[in-house]
């Protein structure tokens, strides 16, 4: 029987390039609070938020992905040529198909194999595991992975329970074949049975028999406190089991670099981890919001911005959502 040849490719996988894409309008809780009954205290009190940034009515989710991937790809020094995949995850494209994917490569000039995953605010955490795959199998030396959403097309704004949270912008990494161990081992995992705590209603109508019927475009709806209960109680011991993972404890980490969903579920899984004081712990959502698959790499870029992403130091990321799904690992900082 004739074998079939195999590939093999890098060893290790590591992060070479960041960059990302923040809308320029900025939405104050003021300006939310015009809509529900709510105040700025409250919003900021509950969630750590004071402000937001939405992308303008002609940006799209292609747009801010592009632009963030253009800024991954120079710091790490490639071109569209070197490109092997571009792995998108966002949950907010306005159609089926095309991918995201598709469309962003064929703006880079790249004609890298590309496709969408949708693992909301888990997606960038699981961009990384699919990239590290990529490049293990041989398919190339680099894979773009983008994060990218405009959650404000989808937001209810009567909903007095969400209408404050979400946000858009896209951030991008480059994921390099490597020599060292530049991704630690991934946690992750899904629990469908509370799959109707993050959903988006009313669904789309698959069908209509009057095609002048109006259809209304579907909104993100939360049971806040049940997932505010579920990240806390169980998203403790998925960041332990990440770092016991990768062979360190929490002393060793320089970032802490969470989805930012809220500051007090931050704030608790910071007391459990109990971090030493010098690390690091990502807080974009203070004036970002929630951005699903583009908050960990946003975060992490706004760090760099500061000057306080140690370059070759430890972070621990891990992202969590609807599905419910989550994904933690330990990552070289670029």
């Amino acid at each position: 029987m004739t074998a079939i040849v195999s590939t093999t490719g890098s060893a290790y996988a590591r992060i070479s390039g960041l960059g990302s894409y923040r809308p320029s309008r900025t939405v104050t809780n003021d300006e939310i609070c015009e809509h529900i009954d709510s105040s700025d205290e409250w919003i900021r009190e509950r969630t750590g938020i004071i402000s937001r940034q939405w992308a303008t009515d002609d940006e799209s989710v292609i747009d801010m992905a592009t632009a963030a991937a253009e800024r991954a790809m120079a710091d790490a020094g490639i071109t569209p040529s070197d490109i092997a995949a571009i792995v998108i995850s966002t949950v907010s494209n306005r159609v089926v198909t095309p991918s995201v994917a598709a469309v962003v490569a064929n703006r880079l000039g790249s004609k890298a194999a590309a496709f969408d995953i949708a693992a909301a605010c888990a997606g960038f955490s699981y961009g990384l595991v699919i990239a590290e795959g990529l490049l293990r199998t041989g398919v190339g030396n680099h894979v773009l992975v983008i994060g990218a959403e405009k959650l404000s097309d989808f937001t209810n704004m009567e909903d007095r329970g969400t209408a404050f949270l979400f946000a858009d912008g896209a951030g991008a990494v480059v994921v390099s074949a490597s020599d060292e161990p530049g991704i630690g081992p991934v946690q992750w995992g899904s629990d469908g049975a509370a799959a109707d705590v993050i959903t988006s209603e009313p669904p789309t109508p698959v069908r209509s028999s009057a095609v002048d019927v109006p259809r209304e475009r579907p909104k993100l709806t939360m049971q806040g406190q049940a997932v505010f209960r579920w990240a806390v109680g169980e998203m403790t011991t998925v960041v332990g089991d990440a770092l016991a993972a990768a062979g360190i404890s929490a002393s060793d980490l320089d970032c802490f670099i969470p989805h930012q969903a809220n500051n007090r579920i931050t704030d608790a899984l910071v007391k459990y981890l109990n971090l030493p004081e010098s690390v690091i712990v990502a807080r974009d959502i203070v004036h970002m919001g929630n951005t699903s698959a583009a908050s960990i790499p946003l975060a992490m870029d706004s760090l760099r911005a500061e000057g306080r992403l140690p370059a070759g130091g430890l972070a621990l990321v891990i992202g969590f959502g609807a599905g419910l799904v989550w994904s933690a690992q330990v990552i070289r900082i670029p």
